[in-house]
């Protein structure tokens, strides 16, 4: 059987009871280690686990996913991914590889971003769609985000954005000429995010998210040292939160009285911050 168990989404102990007790009996063990990453590295996860760990790249997973599955019809094999199994479609493609095989599946839940992110106080129904924020480059600036996020302002929906991660990519030199060199790890980061933001709306400009834009940044949710700072994406734009993995919630027009007084602890500016808050959000429900 292949088991797809979720990790949680920051260390070694936030594995599940039932995830665990696979993870140990199954004749081998991978890691997917692209789509996102734990706050600790695999060595402390084997010895946690108190066994070896194949650490699965994007090629592996996406170009070679028969060795993952090999023998998976005759012995148990566990594919670890951070937060839940389903979080990225790649998964959904493994599992229907082990269909076309005939490889029964299993999946162990856990905690995502998707559900976590209400720690930072915004009441999870009231979120629309979820949108990736990618690496801009001088020739590659996706616009379909930001109409995602216009269609989530029109009915005053919050917006999570996930921020992209750079793990064993090539640059296109090396890519064309067939080099297995690659670049160092990059984790966007809350600033980059806000930044890029704005860029678009300078393109758009059709109010999506300008400077003035309520957000709360968060940083390592999960962890002990989980951190949400809110403010626009002006302010954010500056903000430092230290080490990855980082998000972004555009706040919704219908913001619930409620969860502004949730994010208050979090506001950069408390005072411009309430001007925004009665100029832009407040009674818009």
């Amino acid at each position: 059987m292949l088991y797809l168990v979720g990790l949680g989404l920051a260390d070694e102990t936030d594995i599940t009871v039932k995830g665990l007790e696979i993870v140990k009996y199954a004749s081998r063990v991978y890691l997917e280690a692209y789509t996102s990453i734990l706050l600790v590295d695999k060595e402390k996860l084997e010895s946690y686990y108190g066994r070896p760990v194949i650490v699965a790249d994007r090629e592996m997973v996406e170009s070679a996913s028969d060795d993952i599955l090999s023998g998976a019809d005759t012995a148990d094999v566990a594919f670890l991914v951070v937060g839940d199994p389903f979080g990225a479609t790649t998964h959904t493609d493994l599992v229907l590889r082990a269909r076309e095989l005939k490889i029964p599946t299993r999946t162990i839940p856990n905690a995502s971003i998707m559900s976590a992110i209400g720690a930072a106080g915004l009441q999870l129904y009231s979120f629309g769609q979820t949108v990736s924020m990618v690496f801009f480059t001088d020739t590659w600036k996706p616009a379909s985000i930001y109409d995602r996020i216009q269609e989530n302002r029109q009915m005053g929906l919050h917006t999570l954005v996930l921020l992209d991660i750079k793990v064993k990519e090539q640059s296109l030199e090396d890519l064309a000429r067939g080099r297995k060199i690659y670049q160092p790890p990059r984790f966007m980061t809350v600033a980059e995010c806000a930044r890029q933001m704005m860029e678009l709306e300078e393109e758009h400009g059709q109010g999506a998210c300008g400077p003035d834009a309520l957000a709360v940044g968060a940083a390592r949710v999960g962890a002990r040292d989980q951190q949400f700072v809110c403010g626009t994406l002006q302010q954010l734009a500056g903000a430092d939160l230290g080490p990855p993995l980082h998000s972004l919630v555009l706040l919704g027009r219908r913001t619930h009285d409620l969860e502004k007084e949730y994010i208050r602890d979090f506001v950069i500016d408390v005072k411009q911050f309430e001007e925004i808050w009665v100029r832009d959000y407040q009674s818009k429900i």
